[in-house]
């Protein structure tokens, strides 16, 4: 069997693994709808489109 390679040390990789013990995991993103597609946010008042 070949030999593992040794890990380097990576000063950002270990704080951002001390900041995810500490606070916990970062949300996954969420995606965008463009507005066309989208429901509207309110009902349309009948009295205003006549």
């Amino acid at each position: 069997m070949a030999k593992r390679k040794k890990q380097v040390f990576s000063a950002s990789k270990e704080v951002r693994a001390i900041a995810r013990e500490r606070v916990g995991r970062v949300k996954a993103a969420v995606v965008i709808t463009p507005k066309a597609e989208r429901k509207p946010k309110y009902k349309q008042d009948p009295l205003k489109e006549a």
